[in-house]
């Protein structure tokens, strides 16, 4: 099967580049759909934080992260600015927000995520290599029900970190290397995720942390993100994801918390079993006890392994 190159950087044919680049965050890519769904193409920054529930200053943020993208236009209205989606990108989004049937991804589009990944990974892993970690990916996560975010997207992310995962897990680990921290929980949309983005954010590089799900669901609870935005936490790009074999054989240090027996025990990892609610359908101000009982284990253990 043959490829075509990818297209230039600049102007709506770039869009391939820094563009759908931008639209791998799950709630840039919802930004887009709901631009795109809107009859004049076209919203506030209030219209856009009332759609998605979140913070203004939050939903600000991504709005500049697409507009440099080139994503999105900005227009001032007295005062008031709208942002639009031209129609030129909005004929090229449809491939990735608009999958050609319910729950699918296009077999073109699926390609490209290959090559794409094929090129960052280049030296390390084969074409059909990473084909068959895309292709896999693809059919766990089309699996769940529901659509926490493009399908494509997250295709690529999952994928991405797998296979990062795996070359990790192939080599070696040097003096120099981060730690590599796995977070395991049931739904990975609560206690998993809290550990990990406190992590991330406290470790900086010196870590690397994933996280996963024995059984995990589509969304990560607002509560959540609402619990972690309150101390300054960024989630980011996360979604649940199920466990797999590679991201285990990569982490140095796997933490469980409440997933029982699902996660494979291998030799030369460190386990650690976390007894820690879970924050499912419990009210805010318990989900803000949960984070900071899991904030304060995340700096206990960052203490021990980096000193």
């Amino acid at each position: 099967m043959q490829h075509s190159p990818r297209e230039p950087s600049g102007g709506v044919r770039g869009l391939a580049a820094p563009g759908l680049a931008a639209l791998g965050d799950a709630t840039r890519a919802e930004i887009v759909r709901i631009l795109r769904d809107e009859p004049s193409r076209s919203a506030t920054v209030g219209r856009l934080t009332a759609s998605l529930g979140l913070r203004q200053p939050t939903v600000s943020h991504h709005l500049k992260v697409l507009a440099s993208a080139g994503v999105v236009e900005r227009e001032p209205r007295g005062r008031e600015v709208w942002y639009s989606l031209p129609d030129a990108v909005s004929a090229r989004l449809d491939e990735w927000l608009e999958p050609p049937a319910p729950g699918t991804v296009s077999g073109s589009l699926l390609s490209k995520i290959i090559d794409d990944l094929t090129m960052r990974f280049v030296g390390t892993f084969s074409r059909e290599s990473v084909e068959r970690v895309v292709l896999e990916s693809y059919d766990l996560l089309r699996e769940r029900d529901g659509s926490g975010r493009s399908l494509s997207s997250a295709t690529a992310q999952f994928a991405a970190e797998r296979l990062a995962a795996r070359a990790r897990g192939d080599r070696r680990a040097d003096a120099g290397d981060p730690v590599e921290v796995l977070f395991v929980c049931v739904q990975n949309a609560g206690r998993s995720q809290l550990a990990a983005a406190i992590m991330r954010h406290v470790g900086g590089e010196r870590v690397r942390v994933r996280t996963a799900g024995s059984a995990p669901v589509d969304r990560i609870r607002p509560a959540v993100v609402t619990a972690l935005d309150e101390i300054g936490v960024p989630l980011g790009g996360e979604f649940p994801k199920p466990l797999t074999d590679d991201v285990v054989r990569a982490a140095d240090i796997v933490v469980t918390m409440g997933c029982g027996d699902a996660c494979p025990v291998l030799a030369g990892r460190r386990y650690l079993d976390w007894q820690v609610d879970d924050p499912a359908g419990q009210p805010l101000e318990r989900v803000r006890a949960i984070r900071d009982d899991i904030d304060e284990r995340v700096r206990q253990l960052l203490a021990e392994v980096l000193g």
